[in-house]
C-alpha cells in the first residue's frame, strides 16, 4: 500500500473549493481543498486527520459516490495528500474522505471537483458498447477495462482505461514514437509501462498522475546484465514484464546469437532469442534466463530470425515462471524457484510437448486441438500440481493433422482456414496430462495479439485483436465477456474502430486501485 509521499506536484494547482470540517478521530477543524494535475482526469484531494489510522477518498457524480481510492496510512495528525483516478472527462464529481481511527470512521464534508477535457490532439478510438445477451445467472463482471492499443498513428492515446459504457477515465499519453506493449499495476498503486521504439525500450514507473516515479533504458540494462556477469546482453525490452510479490520484476528482453549450421540455414545464422532478467528492488539483476542454453535451435516454426517471439509470463504459486513462446507454439514452466531456481524447462506445454491432451477426459491425438501462435496465457487457479490455464489461441500455422498440415490465412468458414478462439486447459502437472476444460471456436482469424482471463463471476474475456476479416466493417478489435457454457452467450462487447488503432491487450481489471473493486 502506497505510503503518503509529496511525489503527485500537480503541473498546474487549481484550488477550486474549500471547506472546514471536523474528521472526528479528535477535535479541531482543518481545511480540505481538491487540486488538478497535470491529468485532466485525476485529482489530487487534500485532507486532513487527527490521528494514526487510514484514510480513503469516496467519489462519484453526486453523493451518494459509488467509487472510492484504496486506504492509505497515516502515521498521525496531519495533512493527507490522495490521487483521486476514474473519472469521466469534463465532468463534476463529488468526493468526502473517510478517516478510519481504530474502529471509526468519519466522513468529511462534501467537496466538488471538475474535471478537464481529454487532449484534442490525442484522439481515441471509437469504441462501441454492446450487450446482445445480459444475464441473470452470470451477469456482467464489475470493474474496468484496460486497453492497450498500438498503432503508428503519432497522435494516438494508446495507453487507457474505460468505464463498461466505453467512457475513457484514466490516460497515459505517449510520446512517439514509442508504444506500450506492457501496463502492468504494482503493488504500491502505481503503474509500470514497458515502452518500446524500434531499437529502443524502457521501463518506466508513473503514479495516478503521469508523475515519472522512476525509469531505466535498455542501455543502462545492458549496463547492469554485463557488469553481472550475464551470459548474454540485452538489446531490447519486450512484450510483457512481470512484477512479483516481493517486488523484484521479471524483464523480457531479446537478443541476437550467430549460430553454425541449423537446420535449413546453413553456414552461420543470426536467430533472435529471449531472455528473462530479474530485478531486484533497484532494477539491479540478480538472476537470468537464456533461451539459447535450454531450447532446440533446430525449432523454429516461424523461419529465422525471430527464433522465439515470447509475448507473455506468469508466476506460479510454487515460485516459478510460465514464459509463452509464440514462435515455439509452447508454454513453458522453468525452474525460477523465487531467484533460487536453475532455469531449468520443467515441462512444455502444447504441441509435440509433454503432456498428453485429453477432452471431456478422452485422450485425443489431434494436433488441431492443442493452441498454436498463442498470446496471453492467464492463471486462473493453482491447487497444488493443478493448474486452471486459460489461453488466447490465435491460431497462425495450426497443424491440422498427424501429416503436418497447417492452416492457410484466408477467410474462414475455408475448411483449411485458420481461426482463433478462447480456450482453458486443466493442466495436471502429476499425470502430465491437459484436459480442455471449455473452449469457444471462433468465426475470425485474430492474426496477433489479443488477451484472455476468467473473470470473478466465471464468465471468460477475450480481446479478438486484428482480425483478418473483421466482425464489423472497420473493426480492429473486439472484446468480448461471454458465458462459459457449451453455448457461449455474449454478456458484454467492445468492438474498436478504425482498422488501424488494434488493442494489442484489452481486459477487464477491478479498479485502478489494489485491493479495491468498483462495481460499474
Amino acid at each position: 500500500m502506497r505510503k503518503n509521499s509529496p511525489l503527485h506536484l500537480p503541473v498546474t494547482v487549481l484550488i477550486l473549493s474549500l471547506f472546514t470540517f471536523n474528521l472526528g478521530c479528535g477535535s479541531g477543524s482543518q481545511s480540505q481543498s481538491v487540486n488538478h494535475t497535470q491529468n485532466p482526469l485525476v485529482a489530487e484531494y487534500e485532507g486532513y486527520t487527527s490521528c494514526g489510522g487510514a484514510v480513503s477518498v469516496e467519489f462519484g457524480p453526486d453523493t451518494s459516490y459509488g467509487r472510492r481510492t484504496a486506504w492509505y496510512p497515516t502515521a498521525g495528525a496531519g495533512p493527507t495528500s490522495i490521487l483521486v483516478a476514474g473519472m469521466q472527462a469534463s465532468t463534476t464529481y463529488h468526493m468526502a474522505q473517510q478517516s478510519q481511527c481504530g474502529t471509526s470512521v468519519t466522513t468529511s464534508a462534501d467537496i466538488t471537483f471538475t474535471t478537464g477535457a481529454l487532449p484534442s490532439n490525442m484522439p481515441f478510438p471509437t469504441l462501441t458498447i454492446a450487450r446482445p445477451n445480459p444475464s441473470a445467472s452470470s451477469p456482467e463482471n464489475p470493474g474496468i477495462e484496460l486497453v492497450d492499443v498500438i498503432s503508428a498513428n503519432d497522435n494516438l492515446m494508446q495507453a487507457f482505461f474505460i468505464d463498461r459504457n466505453g467512457n475513457p477515465i484514466w490516460y497515459y499519453p505517449m510520446a512517439y514514437p514509442y508504444s506500450p506493449e506492457t501496463i502492468k499495476f504494482l503493488p504500491n498503486g502505481h503503474l509500470i509501462f514497458s515502452l518500446v521504439s524500434g531499437p529502443d525500450s524502457l521501463l518506466r514507473e508513473v503514479d495516478l498522475a503521469g508523475n515519472t516515479i522512476r525509469e531505466m533504458d535498455i542501455s543502462v540494462l545492458a549496463q547492469k546484465v554485463q557488469a553481472a556477469g550475464f551470459d548474454f546482453v540485452p538489446a531490447n525490452m519486450h512484450h510483457d514484464l512481470l512484477p512479483l510479490p516481493n517486488g523484484h520484476l521479471i524483464v523480457l528482453v531479446n537478443f541476437t546469437k550467430d549460430v553454425s549450421n541449423v537446420t535449413g540455414y546453413p553456414g552461420v545464422v543470426p536467430m533472435l532469442g529471449d531472455g528473462l532478467i530479474d530485478l531486484d528492488q533497484n532494477w539491479n539483476p540478480v538472476w537470468g534466463w537464456n533461451a539459447f542454453d535450454w531450447l532446440d535451435v533446430n525449432r523454429h516454426l516461424n523461419g529465422l530470425p525471430d527464433w522465439t517471439h515470447s509475448n507473455a509470463l506468469q508466476y506460479t504459486a510454487d515460485g516459478n515462471i510460465l514464459i509463452s513462446m509464440r514462435h515455439q507454439s509452447w508454454i513453458l514452466k522453468l525452474d525460477y524457484n523465487n531467484g533460487t531456481g536453475s532455469g531449468n524447462i520443467l515441462w512444455h506445454l502444447g504441441y509435440q510437448g509433454d503432456f498428453t491432451l485429453t477432452q471431456n477426459g478422452a485422450v485425443t491425438t489431434d494436433p488441431a486441438l492443442w493452441f498454436s501462435f498463442q498470446h496471453f496465457p492467464s492463471i486462473i487457479s493453482q491447487d497444488g500440481q493443478q493448474i486452471t490455464l486459460a489461453v488466447w489461441d490465435n491460431g497462425d500455422n495450426r497443424v491440422l493433422d498427424n501429416n503436418g498440415d497447417v492452416c492457410q490465412e484466408v477467410p474462414p468458414p475455408a475448411p483449411d482456414a485458420c481461426y482463433s478462439r478462447p480456450v482453458i486447459f486443466n493442466v495436471d502437472e502429476a499425470t502430465m496430462m491437459a484436459n480442455i476444460n471449455w473452449t469457444d471456436p471462433l468465426p475470425w482469424f485474430g492474426i496477433w495479439g489479443g488477451s484472455i482471463n476468467q473473470l470473478e463471476n466465471g464468465n471468460v474475456e477475450f480481446d479478438l485483436n486484428a482480425p483478418l476479416v473483421p466482425p464489423a466493417s472497420g473493426v480492429a478489435s473486439q472484446v468480448q465477456e461471454v458465458t462459459q457454457t457449451a453455448t457461449p452467450q455474449v454478456v458484454w462487447q467492445m468492438q474498436i474502430s478504425p482498422v488501424n488503432q488494434t488493442a494489442y491487450r484489452a481486459y477487464r481489471v477491478p479498479s485502478l486501485y489494489p485491493g479495491i473493486t468498483w462495481q460499474f
